[in-house]
């Protein structure tokens, strides 16, 4: 089974994933969503951290120093940077970290790599900017953006026709950029999202 959610704050995606062991469904893998296994309901204890790896060695280290500590790795990999644990027994602690800084610090490795990812656009728009390919004068005068000869004189069928079979040419040919600019806005907001996360510290959450 596969479902698809979204979660800024961990302590509920952990939770969450808790219920939907308590129902039957066992956390596999996530990649384009979360893979569930049918079992019988259990009681499980999820703990997430967010980390990347230099090499696969280092990924193996991180999971068997965990693992030796009472925690089995059952889903992430070296470049998902998402890391998820099962606690194998009752013995070990319930927590994965050492203290609450450490535990709020996956908030800020998180914030760094939004923001990485936004920076890494920013090249771009000024590429685009400097070369003039944004022709932002365009909006003032849409009808220029299009190429059909005679289509503002046409009417009915004929307009409508001609019309909406070049939009999407023009969409692509002058609007390319606007996606860009989205994913700039939307990797700073949840960067900042992660940052407010990472200075509020660890969250009750898990306890409500």
């Amino acid at each position: 089974m596969r479902k698809f959610k979204f979660f800024f704050n961990y302590d509920k995606e952990e939770k969450w994933l808790e219920i939907m062991a308590q129902k039957g469904f066992m956390l596999k893998g996530v990649s384009i969503g979360y893979q569930f296994s049918t079992s019988s309901p259990e009681d499980k204890t999820i703990r997430i951290d967010y980390r990347h790896f230099k090499n696969q060695e280092e990924f193996l280290s991180y999971c068997t120093l965990f693992d030796d500590s009472g925690w089995r790795h059952i889903a992430g990999t070296r470049r998902s940077g998402t890391q998820y644990f099962e606690r194998k027994n009752e013995t070990c602690s319930d927590s994965i970290f050492s203290d609450a800084i450490s535990e709020a610090g996956r908030y800020e490795r998180v914030a760094k790599m939004w923001m990485s990812l936004a920076i890494t656009y920013i090249p771009v728009m000024i590429a685009l900017l400097m070369t003039n390919s944004l022709e932002l004068q365009s909006l003032m005068n849409p009808k220029a953006l299009y190429f059909t000869p005679g289509l503002w004189e046409r009417e009915g069928i004929s307009f409508w026709f001609g019309f909406l079979f070049e939009t999407p040419f023009v969409l692509l040919r002058n609007f390319f950029w606007i996606p860009i600019i989205l994913c700039i806005v939307l990797y700073i907001l949840f960067a900042l999202k992660s940052w407010r996360l990472y200075k509020k510290g660890p969250s009750s959450d898990r306890a409500d």
